[in-house]
């Protein structure tokens, strides 16, 4: 029985996460995002939309609780008149209550949009049988994370307490004549010290969700870093695997060659070396101006050369010199360099020679 073990568990990660990482991490909804902003600007929001909205929800409120006593009271209970009381305090629900949770809607969108952009990713959602593992949520519970986190609430809960009884002992003034106030009044200064209040935690959570965004940045980060053999493993994985590339290539090659075969018909000559080249040339006069090389191959592909020049009756001339220097210089599809152009012209009036087509 062997014992293995994964060398990676013992890497070091030092590394910056690379660009992939990151992308395959946002895919699945791992980024830096902190709730704590998110949630100042939803408070932000809704307090300064009722600090000008609050006075014509407060009217709107107070009218429905006249009618209440009035209208309503008396109201004779039939279905026609009990379905128009529920379309009036619907309407009148969504009246007063739907604008400040419009507000505090768009906070939270347009907070989480500059935090993390536009994403969709369905991973949060999928079943994970380690959120209901006992052992895993042990360690969450106790992890260095856990510890941060309830530190950030307490120290979260200290401050707000904090601003909260500053702000009211400057109001103490005003706080110890409210028994002297008509219920209105008190009402209103109730409101009123309320949004007033609820501002300014609202600021001072906003200074400590931007802290905890620059935490959170700071964790996701580390989180995502790699060992050298991470980088490593990612671009070989990226580059793709040496076997699978060279059984890409042997088939480019095969391709090639075959395509290279079906040009050899169309040649008017394959110089040899004899054996271990093969360079096949055509030239139609009048047609082409230049001579170009359709085809070449080296050892096995150059018999195969040979033998497909044989079965469509192409001239095959030795000449050793000329079928290196074209087979090393010149690319399938190239015409033929000017230096060249005496010796593959000697070559072409043998061929038209051979073949009975040399004009005289």
């Amino acid at each position: 029985m062997y014992l293995t073990l994964d060398l990676q568990l013992f890497a070091e990660k030092t590394e910056k996460a690379t660009p992939q990482k990151k992308q395959e991490a946002r895919k699945k909804g791992q980024v830096a995002k902190s709730a704590d902003l998110s949630n100042a600007v939803v408070l932000l929001c809704s307090f300064s939309f009722l600090s000008f909205y609050g006075e014509q929800m407060a009217d709107r409120f107070l009218i429905m609780y006249r009618q209440s006593f009035t209208d309503w009271l008396v109201m004779d209970l039939t279905q026609q008149s009990i379905s128009l009381l529920f379309v009036t305090l619907l309407k009148d629900g969504v009246m007063i209550a739907g604008p400040i949770i419009l507000a505090a809607w768009l906070g939270g969108y347009v907070s989480t949009l500059a935090q993390v952009g536009f994403l969709v990713s369905g991973e949060a959602i999928k079943m994970d049988l380690k959120k209901i593992n006992p052992v895993e949520g042990a360690k969450r519970l106790f992890s260095a994370r856990t510890l941060v986190e309830f530190v950030k609430s307490v120290l979260k809960l200290v401050v707000i307490l904090t601003v909260t009884g500053i702000f009211l002992w400057q109001q103490k003034n005003m706080l110890l004549q409210m028994p002297q106030m008509e219920p209105l009044r008190m009402i209103r200064f109730i409101g009123s010290l309320t949004v007033k209040l609820g501002m300014v935690i609202s600021a001072v959570y906003m200074v400590i969700g931007v802290a905890d965004l620059f935490y959170q940045r700071f964790d996701h980060a580390k989180n995502l870093r790699m060992s050298k053999q991470d980088i490593k493993d990612e671009h070989k994985k990226s580059e793709g695997d040496p076997l699978i590339k060279h059984k890409i290539k042997e088939k480019q090659r095969q391709i090639s060659s075959a395509r290279m075969m079906q040009e050899i018909p169309n040649a008017q000559v394959v110089v040899t070396n004899p054996t271990h080249f093969a360079v096949a040339i055509a030239y139609e006069a009048g047609k082409t101006k230049v001579p170009v090389v359709m085809a070449k191959g080296a050892d096995y592909l150059a018999l195969k050369m040979r033998e497909v020049a044989k079965e469509h009756r192409v001239v095959i001339m030795e000449n050793k010199p000329l079928a290196r220097t074209l087979y090393a210089s010149v690319e399938i599809g190239e015409e033929i360099p000017e230096e060249l152009f005496k010796a593959v012209a000697e070559v072409l009036a043998y061929v038209y020679k051979v073949k009975g087509t040399l004009s005289k």
